[in-house]
C-alpha cells in the first residue's frame, strides 16, 4: 500500500538522501491531510444518502437490514469525521502518519462492504421502479472514486466492494435486463476506475510538485536573507504604475521621513521631489525616462536632498512581465552611496595621502623615491628602501571582515609609524607598506628591520580580539644596490620575495643571486615553448575514484615536463610562468586535445582538464573545445573542465557565456579549489557548476581537527541541495577516505590511489584499484550493485 501513496523502487529507498526522504515524508503527509479534507464531506454525504435510503424503503425492505445498513455507514462515517479531527494538522514523517494511512484505509473498507449488502439485498426483491432509485445510489458510490483524493488505493477499497454487490444483486434480477445491465456496469465500473488512477496521479504528481517548489522557495529565500544581511544593498520593487511595493522602509530611511508617506508614491516621482541641484534633477530624469520606456538601467546614481543634508543613492533595475508577458513593474538593487562618494572626495583632498591609515600613499612614495635618487647622487649618501608585506593578513581580513582588516591595519601603521620615526613610513596599498630611511648603513638598517619584524609579530588587540600577522621586509639600498627609482623597488620587491620564499616572517636584504631567480624564469619560459613545440610536454593522469564502490570514473590530466638536463620540473613552477606570459593558453589548447585523444581508450570514463581563467575568458572558448570533441571523436559528456574561482572574480558576460554554451553540448564544469580563497554562494546560483573539488588542504590532518570536517560536511550538504557531485583532492589514508565517505562525499583524489602516471599505465592502474577490496556497503548505495559491468578497456591504445 505505501507504493500507490508515494510510488518509490526499494533500491532507491535504500539510497536516498535524507533531503530526498523528508520530502517524500512531506508529501505523504499533504496527500494524507488533502485525503482527510476530502473524507469529510464525503462521510457526511453518505451518512445522508443512507438515511434517505431507510426512509425510501422503509415499508418495502426489512426493517432489520435497513436499520443496521444506516447504523453501520453512519458510523463509519462518524468514525471518518472523528479521524479528519485527530489527525488534522499532525501528520509528519512519524508513526501517525503510519496509523493514519491505515486507519482510513480501514474506514474506507468498512464503508465498501457496508454499502456493498445494499445492492446485493435490495436490486433482487425490489421492482423495476425502485431499482432505478437502487442503480442511481450505486452509480453515485462508484463515481465516489473520482472524489476520494489523491490515495487510489482509498478509492479502490471504497469502491470495488460497491462492484462486487451490484453484480450480485444483478445475478439474482430476473431475465436479460441483469445481464445487460451488469454488462453496462463493467464498462463504466472499469472507465471510472482508469480514469480514477489517472487523476489520483496527477493529484499526487501535483502535491509532490507543490512540495519540491516550496522546499525550493525555502532555499531561495535563505540565500537572500544571506545576502540581505551580508551586505547594505537592499531589494526594490514596484508595481506596474511605478508605486513601491517592496524597500519602502530602506527608501523612507535614505531619505528620513515616514514609510507611509511613500505607500503611493511612484519612484520617479520620489527621485523628481528629493533631488538635488541640477545635476541630480538630470540623474533622475534619467531614471525617469528609463522606466517610462521600459528599458534596464544599471548603476544610476542620484543626488538626494534630504533632512540630515545630501544622500547618493545608485539603483539597478530591468522591468518584470508576468506570466502572461505583460508589464508587471521593476525591480533592482539600491544603494546608499554616500560614504563612497564622500570618500572619493576625502581622497581628492588628501592626494598625497592614505585616508585609512593616514600615512603617506602611492603617488607620495614615487615622489620621494625620486627625491631619494636624486639625492643620492649629488651627495654620494646611503639610503635604504624596506618594501613591506604583511603575512596573514589576508586570512584575518577575510574570517574577521573589512572593519576589523582596516583597524588592523591602523594598528599596524600606529607601531611602523613609532618605529621608524622620524623617517617616511608610506602604504602602497592592500597590506604593502614602504620605509624610506636616509643616511642609513646596512648594519642599522638590518637591525631596524629585525625590530619591525619582531615588533609586528606581536599581537595586536582589535576590539575586544587579539590577532596575530607578521611581516616579511626586503631591502634595497642606494647607491649600492640601485639609482634610479624603478631599479631600486625592483630590487627592493626581489629581496622581499626571497624573504617570503624562506618562510615569511623575517626579512632579506637584495642579493643578485635574487635576480638569477628572473633569468630562471625567463629561461623556462622559453624552454617551455620549444617543449611545447617538439612535443616534449606530457600529460599523466590521476584516478578519481567513487568512493562507494571503490570504482575508478575518470582521470584528471596534469602536466609533466621532464627537462633535458635538469629533469622534472614542478607544474606548480613552469604554470605562473605561462600564465604570466599568456602562454598557459597555448598550453591548454595542446593539453585539451591531448587528453581527449587519450581518453578515447577509456571507454565510459571522463576525462578532467585544467583550464586557466586567461583561456576560459576568451572568446571562441566553446567553439575550441567542440573542434576538440569532433576531431577526437569523444562524448562531450565524457570531458570535464575545471576552472578555479579566479574565473570568476571580475568577470565580464563572456564568461558565463561559454561556459553555459559549453553545458549546452554536453560538457561537464567543475569548480576547481572551492574553498580556498573567494568562494562565494553566488558562483553556484549564478552558474550551475556540475562538481566542486574540495582542496587537498582541508583533507591534511582531517582526523584531528574537527573543524575541517565540519567545513567538508558543509560543502558535501550543499552540493547535494545543488544536484552536484563533490570531489575531494588529497586523500592519502584509508582513515581520511573513512571521513570522507561518512560525510557523504562522491569522488576521491589522491595518493591512497595512485599519483598522476602516465596514459600508457590507466589500464593497469584501474584494474589494480578496481581489484582492491570494495568499501563496506558500497553494493548497497548503488542502484544495481555490482552487477554494474565497466566495458573493457583495449590492450592498444587507440588514437
Amino acid at each position: 500500500m505505501g507504493d500507490i501513496i508515494l510510488p518509490a523502487d526499494a533500491d532507491d529507498e535504500a539510497s536516498a538522501s535524507d533531503g530526498n526522504a523528508l520530502m517524500r515524508a512531506t508529501a505523504r503527509a499533504a496527500m494524507l491531510a488533502e485525503t482527510l479534507q476530502l473524507g469529510r464531506y464525503s462521510a457526511v454525504t453518505q451518512a445522508a444518502v443512507v438515511l434517505a435510503l431507510a426512509a425510501i424503503f422503509w415499508d418495502l425492505i426489512s426493517h432489520a437490514y435497513l436499520g443496521a445498513l444506516a447504523l453501520a455507514v453512519t458510523a463509519l462515517c462518524a468514525s471518518t469525521m472523528a479521524a479528519a479531527r485527530r489527525y488534522h494538522g499532525r501528520l509528519g514523517a512519524g508513526a501517525l502518519a503510519h496509523e493514519a494511512f491505515v486507519v482510513l484505509h480501514g474506514l474506507a473498507l468498512g464503508r465498501g462492504l457496508a454499502w456493498a449488502s445494499m445492492p446485493a439485498v435490495l436490486l433482487p426483491s425490489l421492482d423495476n421502479a425502485y431499482r432505478v432509485v437502487v442503480g442511481a445510489v450505486c452509480a453515485a458510490l462508484i463515481s465516489h472514486a473520482y472524489v476520494a483524493g489523491p490515495i487510489f488505493s482509498l478509492a479502490l477499497l471504497a469502491v470495488a466492494p460497491v462492484v462486487a454487490g451490484m453484480f450480485v444483486g444483478l445475478a439474482g434480477c430476473e431475465g436479460p435486463v441483469g445481464r445487460s445491465v451488469a454488462v453496462l456496469l463493467s464498462l463504466y465500473a472499469a472507465f471510472v476506475f482508469v480514469s480514477a488512477r489517472r487523476m489520483c496521479r496527477h493529484s499526487c504528481q501535483r502535491i509532490r510538485d507543490r512540495v519540491m517548489v516550496q522546499a525550493q522557495s525555502e532555499t531561495i529565500g535563505l540565500l537572500l536573507k544571506d545576502f540581505a544581511e551580508g551586505t547594505s544593498d537592499w531589494l526594490w520593487e514596484t508595481d506596474g504604475a511605478g508605486r513601491l511595493r517592496q524597500a519602502r522602509a530602506a527608501m523612507a530611511a535614505l531619505l528620513g521621513v515616514d514609510p507611509a508617506i511613500l505607500r503611493d508614491r511612484t519612484l520617479p516621482g520620489l527621485l523628481r521631489d528629493f533631488a538635488d541641484g541640477e545635476a541630480g534633477v538630470k540623474d533622475a530624469a534619467e531614471i525617469a525616462a528609463a522606466i517610462e520606456a521600459r528599458l534596464p538601467f544599471r548603476d544610476r546614481s542620484v543626488r538626494l536632498r534630504v533632512g540630515g543634508g545630501t544622500r547618493w543613492l545608485t539603483l539597478n533595475g530591468k522591468p518584470v512581465r508576468d506570466a502572461q508577458g505583460a508589464f508587471a513593474g521593476y525591480r533592482g538593487v539600491g544603494s546608499d552611496v554616500t560614504e563612497s562618494r564622500e570618500a572619493q572626495a576625502r581622497i581628492a583632498f588628501l592626494a598625497g595621502h592614505d585616508s585609512l591609515t593616514g600615512l603617506l600613499n602611492r603617488a607620495g612614495f614615487q615622489e620621494a623615491l625620486a627625491a631619494l635618487c636624486r639625492e643620492t647622487r649629488s651627495c654620494a649618501r646611503c639610503s635604504v628602501l624596506f618594501y613591506l608585506d604583511l603575512d596573514g593578513f589576508k586570512a584575518v581580513n577575510d574570517s574577521r571582515g573589512h572593519l576589523v582588516g582596516d583597524r588592523l591595519l591602523q594598528a599596524v601603521a600606529g607601531r611602523l609609524r613609532a618605529l621608524a620615526e622620524p623617517h617616511d613610513v608610506f602604504r602602497l596599498g592592500g597590506d604593502e607598506f614602504a620605509v624610506v630611511v636616509r643616511d642609513a648603513s646596512r648594519s642599522g638598517a638590518g637591525a631596524l628591520a629585525s625590530r619591525i619584524v619582531s615588533e609586528l609579530r606581536r599581537p595586536f588587540q582589535v576590539g575586544e580580539a587579539w590577532l596575530e600577522i607578521g611581516v616579511s621586509v626586503g631591502i634595497a639600498s642606494v647607491p649600492d644596490d640601485a639609482i634610479d627609482p624603478s631599479s631600486l623597488l625592483m630590487r627592493a620587491d626581489l629581496a622581499l620575495y626571497g624573504a617570503k620564499a624562506d618562510g615569511k616572517g623575517c626579512w632579506r636584504s637584495f642579493d643578485p643571486s635574487l635576480e638569477e631567480r628572473v633569468v630562471r624564469r625567463r629561461q623556462l619560459d622559453a624552454d617551455m615553448r620549444v617543449a611545447l613545440a617538439a612535443d616534449a610536454l606530457e600529460l599523466h593522469y590521476q584516478p578519481l575514484v567513487d568512493m562507494r564502490n571503490g570504482r575508478v570514473t575518470g582521470f584528471e590530466a596534469l602536466l609533466r615536463w621532464d627537462r633535458p638536463g635538469h629533469g622534472w620540473v614542478s607544474p606548480g613552477e613552469i604554470i605562473p610562468i605561462a600564465e604570466a606570459t599568456g602562454f598557459v593558453v597555448e598550453i591548454g589548447r595542446w593539453a585539451l586535445r591531448r587528453a581527449c585523444t587519450d581518453a578515447r581508450a577509456w571507454p565510459g570514463l571522463r576525462v578532467a582538464v585544467n583550464i586557466s581563467s586567461i583561456h576560459v575568458r576568451m572568446p571562441g572558448f566553446d567553439e575550441e573545445v567542440a573542434a576538440v570533441l569532433r576531431d577526437t571523436g569523444l562524448a562531450a559528456g565524457l570531458l570535464e573542465i575545471e576552472i578555479t574561482e579566479s574565473v570568476l572574480l571580475d568577470h565580464g558576460p563572456e564568461v558565463l557565456e561559454n561556459l553555459k554554451r559549453l553545458r549546452a553540448q554536453g560538457v561537464r564544469i567543475a569548480l576547481d579549489d572551492f574553498g580556498t580563497g573567494y568562494s562565494s554562494l553566488s558562483y553556484l546560483t549564478e552558474f550551475p557548476f556540475d562538481k566542486v573539488k574540495v582542496d587537498r588542504s582541508f583533507v591534511h590532518d582531517l582526523q584531528g581537527r574537527p573543524e575541517k570536517v565540519a567545513v567538508v560536511e558543509a560543502i558535501a550538504r550543499m552540493a547535494r541541495a545543488l544536484s552536484m557531485t563533490v570531489t575531494v583532492e588529497g586523500v592519502e589514508t584509508r582513515q581520511q577516505l573513512d571521513v570522507l565517505r561518512d560525510k557523504r562525499c562522491d569522488i576521491a583524489q589522491g595518493f591512497l590511489y595512485s599519483p598522476a602516471r602516465p596514459a600508457s599505465e590507466v589500464r593497469t592502474l584501474i584494474a589494480r584499484i578496481e581489484g582492491a577490496a570494495v568499501p563496506p556497503g558500497a553494493n548497497e548505495d548503488l542502484p544495481g550493485g555490482p552487477s554494474v559491468a565497466r566495458p573493457s578497456l583495449p590492450l592498444v591504445r587507440t588514437s
